[in-house]
Order: structure tokens, then sequence, then C-alpha cells
């Protein structure tokens, strides 16, 4: 997938994460989605901590535009949030090149995929966490990449048990990526 759609994914995410933990929610406002603080006490990690922090800051934008923002550095972000986690194995340096950064387990790297797979395959609602990953991973385009599974029925099944906030995230995440493919930036 090319780094600028999986970082405007990537940051859609992350958003999804605060908003799973009950930080922000989307709101329409002014005929725009926005994201609203729900609470911007301490989020216990630093790189949510940060996204919260700057949207208490600016709270006047539009989540397409924080969308766009966050994918600026949110990969490199996520990488190094990883690495501390010992998620990642630090990326390697060869004679010729940088080599990527390796999961630690590849069973824990693989186990989102397997639960999304595993919930098509038996046909079960997953749970909301994993809806809100299905439905990024839709509006990316990597669901034909990353899933073992396809199936258009469940994918809209999924979509519509989503709260209309995560629904909204999708939705915007899908139209930023339309953008990205569109001008070619």
């Amino acid at each position: 997938m090319h780094p600028r759609l999986a970082s405007i994914g990537l940051a859609g995410a992350v958003l999804g994460e605060l908003m799973l933990a009950e930080r922000v929610t989307v709101e329409l406002a002014s005929g725009q989605d926005r994201l609203h603080v729900l609470a911007s006490d301490a989020t216990g990690e630093p790189l949510t901590q940060n996204v919260l922090d700057q949207i208490v800051a600016e709270p006047q934008h539009p989540l397409h535009t924080w969308l766009l923002f966050f994918a600026r550095t949110i990969y490199a972000d996520l990488r190094s949030r990883m690495i501390a986690a010992n998620l990642l194995h630090p990326p390697g340096r060869s004679l010729l090149k940088q080599q990527p950064a390796a999961p630690v387990d590849s069973n824990t790297a693989a186990w989102p995929r397997a639960r999304l797979t595993l919930a098509i395959q038996r046909r079960r609602p997953p749970a909301l966490r994993d809806c809100v990953l299905y439905g990024l991973c839709v509006a990316t385009g990597c669901d034909q990449q990353a899933l073992w599974e396809h199936d258009r029925e469940f994918q809209a099944a999924a979509t519509a048990i989503l709260p209309v906030p995560f629904r909204r995230l999708v939705v915007q995440t899908e139209v930023a990526i339309g953008e990205v493919v569109i001008s070619r930036r």
C-alpha cells in the first residue's frame, strides 16, 4: 500500500483509538464532521496524548483536516510507539539499505487480521474495535490485500453496527484517501 494512503488509515486508527477510549467523538457541526473532546485527562500513552492535546488546543478544525494533518507523521510515530512497547524490533541497517522494523512476535502481529478473518468466516459481528479496524481497512482499500476472506455482505453488516461517530470516521477516512488518489499527492 502506498505510504501516504497507509498514513491516512493509521491516522484514522489513532483517532478511532481515542474514540474507543471515549476521549473524543465525531459530531456534525456547521455542516462538517468535527472532533469533539469528551475527556482531556492524561491518556497514559505519549502518541495518543499528543494527538488529544492538539485537538484540545485547536478544536475548530474539521475531522478531514485532522486526518491529513496527523497522517504527515503518524507512520513514524506509531513505529516508535510499537518499538517502545516491544511489538517491533527497531529497524536495522544492511550495507545497502535500511531494513524495515520487524514484529517481535508474528502471532501478536497477525492476531487482529485473524480475528477479522474468523468473524467473516463465522459470519459473526466482531467486537466494536474490530468493526472500526475493518471499516478503516475497507476505507483504505487494504482489506483486499490484508484479509484472507472478503465478503461484501459482511462488510455492510459490520459497518451498520458501528455507532454513527465511528461510521463518520470511516467515511471521512475514505474521502481523504479518495482525494489523495485523485490528486496523486
